[in-house]
């Protein structure tokens, strides 16, 4: 920021962004409507391959409004109900949640006990060879949904509630104008998309160390037009306040300290590397102690 402080001018709120996650929610409930007289297959298949890739987006998107780059940080409350809205296609209560836990892992990345996005001793220890961690992979909604509540449990939140209520509501309103199989397509989708998928590969991407010493790394892959630009992930923890949709000009102005940082071609590489390679696996994390930060 001494350097170029007209990267301050990125920081704010996206003014596109509540526009863009509506007409998600809105695709997906249509598609709720097309797809409650398909045979079972199709509605597999139209999860995995359609569906699904909203949904995580969307799941991406929450990720951007945890940030409170919708309605910018003097409008905290909207972000945290918009951040409602666009949970409501993934199907299970999300949102919230996801908001108390991904500000630890900002604040403390690595921690022991505290950045909960880090996998546990039993699964580094367990899932170790090629087909165990293609299931770890299969399986990575789980563990993440899990994983907090082992970790690092926390109260539940008034908010957390709202927005359990709130998805548990229109999930019944669906069921009861279309019946069971929208809801199938939507949760089908989230848990499948979420797992072995190639948007799933920025879960290892992130922050799995592939090369000793480097513990972040970004992709620059077309990607990102799907993920809310989530690949510009050294740029986004050097400045979580700045929008995905801004993070290729942070890049931009400031390339030298970016260009020759180690960074991933392919999500899809890095499904097969982490799969394959033998010295990689859930274990392949920085884990630190870190000192809990007084609240103010």
């Amino acid at each position: 920021l001494a350097k170029y402080p007209e990267i301050k001018t990125l920081m704010g709120p996206d003014p596109h962004l509540k526009w863009i996650v509506s007409g998600m929610v809105f695709t997906q409930f249509l598609a709720c409507y097309l797809v409650k007289d398909l045979s079972w297959k199709w509605i597999f298949f139209w999860a995995y391959a359609f569906g699904g890739c909203i949904n995580h987006s969307l799941t991406l998107a929450i990720h951007d409004i945890s940030h409170n780059v919708a309605f910018g940080n003097k409008q905290a409350k909207w972000n945290r109900w918009f951040a409602v809205f666009a949970n409501l296609p993934i199907g299970i209560p999300y949102s919230a949640s996801f908001k108390k836990y991904h500000i630890d892992h900002h604040r403390y990345l690595g921690g022991d006990s505290l950045d909960v996005d880090i996998p546990t001793d039993f699964e580094g220890w367990f899932f170790c060879t090629p087909l165990r961690k293609l299931l770890w992979l299969f399986l990575q909604p789980l563990f993440y949904s899990l994983r907090p509540l082992y970790v690092n449990p926390k109260a539940i939140t008034r908010m957390e509630i709202f927005n359990a209520l709130v998805q548990f509501s229109i999930d019944l309103i669906i069921y009861y104008l279309w019946g069971l199989k929208p809801i199938i397509y939507l949760i089908a989708g989230t848990i499948l998309c979420m797992g072995l998928h190639p948007i799933s590969g920025h879960f290892i991407a992130e922050h799995y160390m592939f090369l000793k010493g480097y513990e972040t790394y970004s992709y620059y892959g077309p990607l990102n037009w799907l993920t809310f630009n989530v690949g510009y992930h050294m740029e986004h923890h050097d400045f979580p306040s700045i929008p995905g949709c801004r993070l290729p000009m942070v890049k931009k102005i400031a390339a030298e300290y970016y260009d020759n940082l180690p960074h991933h071609q392919s999500w899809i590489r890095v499904l097969w590397d982490f799969v394959f390679d033998d010295s990689i696996g859930p274990y392949s994390r920085v884990k630190r102690l870190c000192k809990l930060a007084k609240e103010s």
